[in-house]
């Protein structure tokens, strides 16, 4: 497996990444995550830099995972991550795993404060999440502080306080 930047000839290979992780299981309708990415993609919240792909030894796509500018108190001091999809036979293979360490990696590296995401609170953690309310970040929408978790990084400032806005399509869903 091997964890790249994304390239324009990989936005078929996303969609259908995030079509099959996240499909219903009645088989229902496309799931927002699916076109989600092709939103973020024309909003002005978008950084390359943090669209991520996992590919098998052939070069097919079989993970993703971005993250967008978001912003505290209206600072463009975070990043919302999200969505991240691995094809169901590649998961609980460690892709999806890869794909968050890398784009965790990738954010420090390149100075983020803080990661946001909208997750599970029994899987994020492992990764350093924890509920953002106990960092002084407040979700856009009344969701449940276990669920509405942060990741400060190395450029982290006790300073970075308020509401949490995620990139415009987010606004849509």
């Amino acid at each position: 497996m091997l964890i790249r930047r994304e390239t324009d000839t990989d936005a078929d290979a996303i969609r259908a990444v995030h079509s099959a992780a996240f499909a219903r299981a009645d088989g229902a309708g496309v799931p927002v995550e699916a076109t989600l990415v092709d939103a973020l993609r024309a909003d002005q919240g978008w950084l390359p830099a943090y669209s991520l792909v996992a590919t098998d030894s052939d070069g097919q796509v079989v993970g993703h995972v971005v993250a967008t500018r978001g912003r505290v108190a209206g600072e463009p001091v975070a990043l919302g991550l999200g969505p991240l999809g691995v094809l169901p036979d590649w998961q609980r293979r460690g892709v999806g795993h890869a794909l968050m360490h890398a784009v965790l990696g990738a954010a420090d590296a390149l100075d983020e404060p803080l990661v946001v995401l909208l997750g599970h609170p029994d899987y994020y953690p492992r990764f350093g999440f924890r509920p953002a309310v106990e960092l002084g970040v407040t979700p856009p929408q009344p969701w449940g502080p276990r669920f509405f978790q942060a990741r400060p990084l190395t450029a982290w400032r006790e300073s970075i306080r308020g509401e949490f806005r995620y990139a415009g399509p987010f606004d849509e869903l």
